[in-house]
């Protein structure tokens, strides 16, 4: 399918021809433009557009065998997302009809309001924090608590006295001692 035919597949749903080449168009370029700032782009159940950076490396020339030196490039990569894998290997069977394929996104992220889409992103990023400093804190007062604990159980053998004889008492061993 090409992107004519992408068009002409979703004019009936959009209302016209026209008004679905300005919708693939629309996409397309907000895709193209994130990812090439740097942004990764991700449609849930559809897959993630992202810029990868290639490093430098040594290539083989198949013609000739010669070493060539490659440049370090920029490439946009997609992966795409569980419910489409799912669709593509048949472990999932495709709607019919009119229903949706790939799942719709999440409630409100479709506001268009970006301030509000980052204040909440702020917050999830916030309360994760907090959750990862209070189970943070909990692992410390439990490390501590166990290593007071095993300090408590482990007990010193006592230091050995010196045991003194008092001549005559005891067993006599045969050692010189005072004669009685």
């Amino acid at each position: 399918m090409n992107k004519a035919q992408l068009v002409e597949a979703i004019a009936d749903k959009l209302g016209g021809r026209q008004q679905a080449a300005e919708a693939v168009d629309a996409v397309l370029d907000a895709i193209v433009r994130a990812t090439v700032a740097g942004d990764r782009v991700s449609v849930t159940g559809f897959g993630s557009f992202e810029k990868v950076d290639r490093p430098a490396r040594y290539a083989r020339n198949p013609q000739t065998g010669e070493r060539v030196r490659v440049k370090k490039t920029s490439v946009p990569r997609f992966r795409a997302g569980q419910g489409f894998k799912d669709l593509a290997s048949g472990s999932k069977k495709l709607p019919r009809g009119g229903e949706v394929a790939v799942k719709k996104a999440p409630k409100g992220s479709m506001t268009g309001d970006a301030s509000a889409t980052a204040k909440k992103a702020a917050a999830k990023n916030t309360t994760a924090k907090k959750a990862t400093a209070k189970k943070t804190t909990a692992a410390k007062k439990t490390a501590a608590k166990k290593s007071v604990a095993k300090k408590a159980t482990v007990k010193r053998a006592p230091a050995k006295k010196a045991t003194t004889r008092k001549a005559g008492v005891g067993k006599s061993n045969g050692s010189k001692g005072p004669k009685s």
